[in-house]
């Protein structure tokens, strides 16, 4: 069975933090947090509609400048998520260029911005042909921990501690729906645009009783169509199987609301990407900067009950100690695992 999203860091656990996360079969994806965004191509930022930012330290939001550039002239909305003070962030992001010229641009861009507060999602639009300067003061809606929700997946987040409000972030698919192409085949069906159509209706739960119409285009001859009532169609080309769940962690300390917050928001995840930014004898240092050690990272993903673990935000000192880092974090998460922790 293949997911439907597959998120992969966009840089070596050195560099600046981000989480790509493309989606298949869709020229879409979504991002945890804007580093630096070299290692992305064109192609790979044209896919973005969805970014949050756990925060705007200069190594988590340099890559703004990077989207921003690559999105200008296109017909988009790009939605952002950030914690308390992101309007302050992007607009002065924004107010560092002149944009007497985007006038000119015959498609629409907009941001859509989101400040997320502890009980409340404040939105602010910013489009480019008005110079990003918002005509209306920002929207709000209640926030009980979802950020983004569609028929398909849902967005959590919860602000974490590290001496700033930080987001911590999960991204849960609903279930997943795998094309069997064998029953494409006996049925004389293409794979085509119509399967995204297909899965939208298993997604939003539509009537297995009602008609499915599946059409597609023939080079030189006219559209074909082909109806089926969309249960029966269900189950020749499909296979339901349990959606993945990804959490991402980052710039925290493991004070206890703070690691209460992470094992609830990671539990039971596929893959957590989290920090290990210092090894477990210089604690004292990564409570001092609010980050996590290897060791503490591997507890939060064992007492999580997480499947995989993948680290990043090293510190440069270890430079030369990559798999003291990885060892330390393995050993911790195993040990909470078999039952044998000690503190």
């Amino acid at each position: 069975m293949r997911p439907s999203f597959h998120p992969r860091l966009i840089n070596d656990p050195f560099s600046d933090p981000g989480l790509f996360i493309p989606f298949l079969f869709e020229k879409r994806a979504l991002m945890f947090d804007l580093g630096d965004l070299s290692s992305l191509s064109s192609k790979d930022l044209l896919k973005v509609s969805h970014v949050f930012v756990t925060h705007t330290h200069m190594d988590h939001f340099i890559g703004f400048d990077t989207l921003l550039r690559t999105l200008l002239g296109r017909e988009k909305t790009l939605h952002l998520f950030g914690p308390p003070g992101f309007f302050q962030h992007v607009e002065g992001k924004l107010a560092g260029y002149t944009w007497n010229l985007v006038s000119e641009y015959e498609n629409d861009f907009e941001l859509k911005v989101n400040e997320v507060h502890r009980d409340k999602v404040y939105t602010k639009t910013y489009i480019c042909q008005d110079r990003f300067q918002p005509k209306k003061p920002p929207s709000s809606r209640p926030f009980y921990g979802i950020l983004l929700e569609e028929p398909s997946f849902s967005v959590h987040g919860g602000l974490l501690d590290h001496r700033i409000p930080c987001l911590g972030l999960a991204i849960t698919e609903n279930f997943y729906v795998n094309i069997i192409k064998e029953g494409l085949k006996e049925l004389g069906l293409p794979v085509g645009a119509w399967l995204n159509r297909f899965k939208a209706a298993l997604y939003q739960e539509e009537d297995p009783y009602g008609d499915f119409v599946v059409s597609w285009e023939e080079k030189g001859k006219a559209t074909r169509e082909k109806v089926f009532p969309l249960g029966e169609l269900t189950k020749k080309i499909a296979r339901i199987s349990p959606g993945q769940k990804i959490a991402y962690i980052t710039d925290v300390a493991a004070s206890t609301e703070n690691s209460e917050k992470i094992i609830e928001l990671a539990k039971e995840a596929n893959h957590l990407f989290i920090e290990a930014v210092f090894l477990d004898s210089e604690k004292d240092m990564a409570l001092k900067k609010y980050h996590l050690t290897a060791r503490e990272a591997g507890e939060l993903a064992g007492k999580a009950g997480v499947k995989s673990l993948q680290l990043f935000h090293f510190s440069p000192r270890y430079k030369q100690r990559a798999d003291d880092l990885k060892r330390e974090a393995k050993e911790a998460y195993e040990r909470i695992l078999q039952g044998s922790y000690e503190p």
